[in-house]
């Protein structure tokens, strides 16, 4: 039986953040454990509140019937979220040997792929592993290939989309070479428009692109990369203030002691991954960095969280303050129990953020057996699960045999309306979902701080 509780305390360190009480994602009762096989995979989701409910928007065999490409591997998600018509089309990426880019109008509910490689793996013309999907604050989709290692080999790029709503197979993507070629997976912007991403390798590094030209069409005309170092940048998963250490020049151009590649395709770049590992140049090494999520903090502070799955930890990196910490890993308190987490939390992948600022953490584990995804109840919204009813709460787990969650994206124009990704079922059907709460039923008040009593566990906030 799940049992919810609520203690009202703590109602003065309520943020503005909780104030808002936008969304009803984070009223639910934890789940206790992960599904087992769901044999029909239109309903392999269980999510933990009745008030939740879900729908499949797109599946991979009905777009190879309508005649569409579709090698697979339905990877992150994003909507445009400025211009004209924004919030019309999510997008999403194929994660394969021939990579593709996906759109689905939100009005018709037609997914068409609007873009694909036009070669498989290993041909020098070929795109591959595309995990990155992210509208930029200008109005363009950026993608980009997680994939990267011994040279030579023509992978590692970024890719902008530089008209992503334009007719299925016109649009117009671009390689910026500006940016140093690593294994991609998470991109974020902070408020001064720095591009953050990583390398996602054991060992792998966060790194920090600052444009010359500022947002806009000319933002990868130029700019400066650098990697983000704690101390002298040889302890691997250090804590504690850093600095950020240029491995190129404020134009891009490789420094004196950048590593350079030229690819299969003749492509002159800096080796983002090769550069980092450079004494003078070290930047600090994480395990499997993956996905990244921007925040701001009660405080005003931006915070930039960074999962890192072979460690199993997710990092705030304080960009106001200059340090990094460990926000959650396994000896977080699980809500659902009162207890540390332990390896209920595996191989965390993605993040993804609701209308309040609360952060989600989704597996990278084996659907059918334990791939979830957990809720991270930051109650006042400091960056840390230290305080009183604060840790993490199982929200929803995946039952489809051989596959993961991935890209679970929170609609910024419904805080009632999120969608999500189930990744290389052994069935061969990647699936999108749409994920809908039942809006907020009446004007927001303080929510309530929650706690553990007895080995159950609350994630909820009451209204009025």
């Amino acid at each position: 039986m799940r049992t919810r509780i609520s203690i009202a305390v703590g109602l003065a360190i309520a943020s503005g953040h909780a104030l808002a009480n936008a969304t009803r994602f984070d009223e639910f009762t934890p789940l206790t454990s992960s599904s087992g096989p769901i044999v029909d995979e239109s309903q392999a989701i269980v999510l933990s509140a009745p008030h939740f409910s879900y729908r499949e928007l797109a599946n991979r065999t009905d777009q190879l019937n309508a005649g569409e490409f579709n090698s697979g591997d339905w990877d992150m998600i994003t909507i445009n979220t400025t211009g004209p018509n924004a919030g019309s089309h999510l997008f999403t990426v194929f994660e394969t040997g021939q990579a593709g880019i996906q759109r689905t109008d939100l009005a018709t509910e037609e997914t068409r792929t609007i873009w694909q490689s036009p070669a498989v793996a290993p041909a020098i013309n070929a795109h591959v592993a595309f995990d990155a999907s992210y509208w930029s604050p200008w109005g363009t989709f950026i993608t980009a290939e997680e994939s990267w290692g011994t040279q030579p080999q023509p992978y590692g790029r970024l890719f902008e989309v530089t008209n992503p709503l334009k007719e299925s197979g016109t649009v117009d993507i671009v390689h910026r070479n500006v940016i140093p070629r690593t294994s991609h997976e998470g991109i974020q912007w902070d408020e001064a428009m720095n591009m953050y991403f990583i390398d996602e390798l054991n060992g792998g590094v966060l790194y920090k692109y600052t444009s010359i030209a500022g947002a806009g069409q000319n933002y990868f005309s130029a700019g400066q990369t650098s990697v983000l170092r704690v101390g002298d940048g040889f302890t691997p998963n250090a804590t504690g203030a850093f600095t950020w250490v240029p491995i190129t020049d404020v134009n891009g151009d490789p420094l004196a002691e950048s590593v350079v590649i030229t690819d299969p395709n003749f492509v002159t770049s800096v080796d983002g991954r090769a550069s980092a590992n450079v004494p003078s140049l070290k930047g600090t090494d994480y395990q499997r960095p993956e996905d990244l999520q921007i925040a701001t903090s009660a405080s005003g502070d931006e915070l930039l969280f960074m999962a890192t799955t072979t460690t199993s930890e997710i990092y705030a990196v304080n960009l106001s303050a200059g340090v990094i910490s460990v926000f959650a890993n396994q000896s977080t308190i699980d809500l659902g129990t009162g207890l540390p987490v332990g390896t209920a939390l595996r191989s965390p992948d993605n993040l993804a953020i609701d209308a309040d600022g609360n952060i989600y953490i989704i597996e990278d584990r084996n659907g059918g057996v334990d791939d979830d995804i957990w809720f991270a109840n930051d109650l006042n919204h400091d960056g840390d699960l230290l305080d009183l009813g604060e840790g993490i709460a199982r929200w929803a787990t995946n039952g489809a045999v051989g596959s993961e969650f991935t890209g679970l994206y929170f609609d910024p124009f419904n805080p009632n309306r999120a969608w999500v990704n189930i990744q290389h079922p052994d069935s061969g059907v990647d699936r999108l979902f749409e994920i809908t709460t039942a809006p907020v039923p009446v004007p927001a008040a303080l929510p309530l701080l929650v706690s553990a009593l007895g080995g159950l566990g609350v994630v909820a906030r009451r209204r009025a």
